[in-house]
This record gives structure tokens, sequence and C-alpha cells, in this order.
């Protein structure tokens, strides 16, 4: 049984475990870099463990580093959050080898999926080998990366080279992996995905649909559960590709089949091998605590039969400390003040704490849940709108504008709605007193 759990990571995701592990009673502990000797997770967590030597962009990324944190904190299992090593095989492997509970997915299956060319060949896909004039237009993606990075859509058949050396370029400086395939683009698709959970006994849960269409720079700004709007074939084939995808590689832990969706059908992306940002509107919706189901599978128990019955809608807005009228610029400085009423939020900030330079510019994750799609972003609207702040510039005005759009509030929204709206989103609002 786990009794000490170190979080391998910083800022919400830190704080969010750790609040499950007191509600287990379960020891909690913290890493942190020397710019995060302060931080909200450094705080609250039982034990806080300083990792030294590194820069603080490079800190969380020192794998060695936080074993041996673990092992002299008397830690018994660690848990990745989300991005840093989170879907590092290497870094599972040497929790295990140090014969600490990895909460994750075995190493060979973030491999298999780590790599998109060999997740689709996995799912039985093929990336383009020789492209002509009649699969135009065309994605250039690396095969090892994310986030928008080693990605570039190429519309005219002359421009192909260019872009696939400028991707493999991209693509090594980011990831150390210079590798990158060819896939069909999808205009105005829908990004869509599925939550899948599976235990060590064969069982696989397919828990709904997330919709993460609203995106900047490739980055989700906006999500909700279910996925809006899709017809009832079509989610029951997400629903049987992603346990396809967990199945294939004998997937154990929390897990994320994420597609396109265009014209009622469904494009693969990837499968990431962790636990999701916004993984909050499953929880919302199922009723469950997808980090105590992690632990609980880490373990080695069995999911109990079948998934539980979803009910009513979620949505997650992300507030960042950015300006998204300056071409999203990060802010930095004191955060005097953060409250959002009446409604989930999850942070790693707290009144008075300084928003810095090194890391990710996201304060907080604000949920609403209600019986209908239209209540639930009704109401997260609103509570956005009397939430008080008081420090840096961010984007909830932007995020208000967004729920309340015409285009998102009919679900006819995709991942080119900023493309197409932020200029209008980001327009200064008049002064009824001037």
């Amino acid at each position: 049984m786990i009794t000490s759990v170190l979080v391998a990571n910083r800022g919400e995701i830190a704080c969010r475990i750790f609040r499950t592990c007191r509600e287990l009673g379960i020891r909690t502990v913290a890493v942190h870099s020397d710019a995060d000797e302060n931080a909200l997770h450094a705080r609250v967590a039982d034990l806080a463990v300083r990792l030294p030597g590194a820069a603080p962009a490079e800190t969380y990324l020192r794998g060695d580093l936080i074993v041996k944190a673990a092992i002299a904190a008397g830690a018994d299992a660690v848990h990745p959050g989300y991005g840093f090593l989170s879907e590092n095989a290497d870094f599972a492997r040497a929790v295990l080898d140090a014969g600490l509970v990895w909460i994750g997915p075995p190493p060979a299956a973030i491999e298999a999926m780590a790599s998109k060319t060999r997740a689709k060949e996995l799912m039985g896909l093929a990336p383009l080998t020789d492209v002509t004039e009649a699969d135009l237009p065309v994605l250039v993606k690396a095969a090892a990366g994310g986030g928008g990075r080693g990605m570039r859509v190429v519309r005219r058949l002359e421009e192909l080279g260019a872009a696939l050396e400028g991707a493999r370029a991209e693509a090594a400086s980011a990831f150390g992996d210079g590798e990158v395939f060819v896939e069909p683009y999808v205009e105005n698709g829908r990004h869509v995905e599925v939550q899948v959970l599976a235990d060590a006994h064969g069982t696989v849960w397919a828990l709904g649909t997330r919709d993460c269409s609203l995106q900047r720079r490739h980055q989700k700004v906006i999500e909700e559960a279910p996925a809006p709007g899709l017809s009832e074939r079509l989610e029951e084939e997400l629903r049987a590709l992603s346990v396809r995808a967990a199945r294939a590689v004998s997937y154990v832990g929390a897990g994320t089949v994420e597609f396109l969706v265009a014209d009622d059908k469904a494009h693969f992306l990837e499968m990431n091998t962790r636990l999701q940002v916004e993984h909050p509107v499953t929880e919302a919706v199922f009723g469950i605590d997808l980090v105590a189901l992690q632990l609980r599978v880490a373990e080695g128990h069995p999911l109990d039969g079948d998934p539980p019955r979803a009910r009513g809608h979620a949505a997650e807005a992300r507030l960042y400390a950015e300006d998204p009228a300056r071409d999203w610029s990060p802010q930095t400085g004191t955060l005097h003040r953060l409250t959002v009423p009446g409604i989930r939020l999850d942070t790693g900030y707290e009144d008075g704490d300084t928003i810095g330079v090194h890391y990710d510019a996201m304060l907080a994750k604000a949920v609403a849940h209600a019986p209908t799609r239209a209540e639930a972003v009704r109401r997260l609207a609103g509570a956005l709108e009397r939430a008080t702040i008081h420090g840096p510039t961010t984007n909830r005005d932007l995020l208000i504008r967004s729920l309340r759009h015409e285009e998102f509030t009919a679900a006819r929204m995709n991942t080119g709605f900023y493309d197409r709206h932020l200029a209008a989103l980001t327009e200064p609002v008049p002064d009824p007193h001037a």
C-alpha cells in the first residue's frame, strides 16, 4: 500500500495531487527549484525537498535528482503530474529500478506512444510517403513532439521540401529528435479526446469525450465534457478506438487518446500517456477522482465493474497571466488577489505569491458543472465575470467573451476559433462613463 507520494512536478498539478493524497491519508513530498522555494506546492506538502544545482528551467527535468529526493524523503511512490518528465520512459524506469511505485503507465507503453509514427502504426495507420497534389493540404509534424513545435502546414507541393527541413530542425532543437512525418491536414477540425483508465488486470474504461477545440498556439484554453454535437456512431467509434489504443500497448493508468474530428469522421492524432490538464471536466461529469483511481491502479487494485454513468456537462477555462491582445505575451509580478466564486478552482497560487519568468503562465483552472451544456457554460462565464483578480494582466476577459461567443454557445467552434475571432475578442471594452 502506498503511504508517501513524491510529486515530480510543481504548481497547480502538484497541489491538486496533494489534495487527493491528503484525503486518502497519504504523506506528501514536494520537490522544488530555487525559484520555487516559496511556491504554494512547496508550502502545502508535508515535506519539501530542494533540487540542487540545476537552472530553474531545468530543475524538474532532472530525473536523477528527483529519484534521490524520493529515496531520501522516505517516499514509496512517485507521481509525475503532467509535462516535464511525465512521458519520459527512462524516468519511469529509474523510479521503478529504485524500488519505488511509478504512478503511471509501464515504460514500454510510454515508449510505444511517444513517437507519433509508432503510435499510428499500432493503430493500423500509415503516414503519407509520396505526397501528390491530390493529398494537399498536408501537415508536417514532429514524431516526438507536441505543442505546435516541429509543425508546418503545406498547401503547395513546391513548399513541402522546405517545410520538411524546417520542421526537422525545429524538432531536433526542441525534442532532441529530428524525425518528422506527413499526414493529411484536417481543415476546420474539432479537437476531441477520450479519457481512458486501465488497470493491470485487463480492464479498460473509456470515460467519455472532451472537446478542446479552443486553442492558442496549439495549446488548449477552454475544454468541456462531453464533446457536444457528436453523432452516436462517432462517439462509439471514438470510444472503441481509444480502448484499442490502450490495449495495443498493455496500458495501465490514466491516459488520453486525441483525435481531430471533421465531417463526422475521426482522425487519430496521438495518445498522451499521463493525466491531462483538463481532467477535472471528466471528474465532474463522472463523479470520480482520477488521481485517487491512479493511486488505486498503481497499488494493483482492479477497476470495479463498468465505468460510472456520466451526468450533466462540465466546462473548464485556463486562466493565464498573459495578454492575448499583445501576442499572448506572458505577464509577471505579484498576484495580490485571486478568487473565482462558486465553482471549482485548481491553482498553484495564493494571494501575495509572485508570478515569475521561469515557468508556464497558467494561474488556475476554473471548472463549472451543471445539468446541461448551456447551464455549465453560463455558470463558468458568470463566475469568471465575478472573479477578483488583482495583479498582472490575465486572459480573464478573453475567456468570458469566448464562452459567450455565438459560435461557441452554438457548439460550432473548431481549432481555428482564435484565428478568426481574436482581434474582436480582445477589443477594449468601452467605458460606459466616458
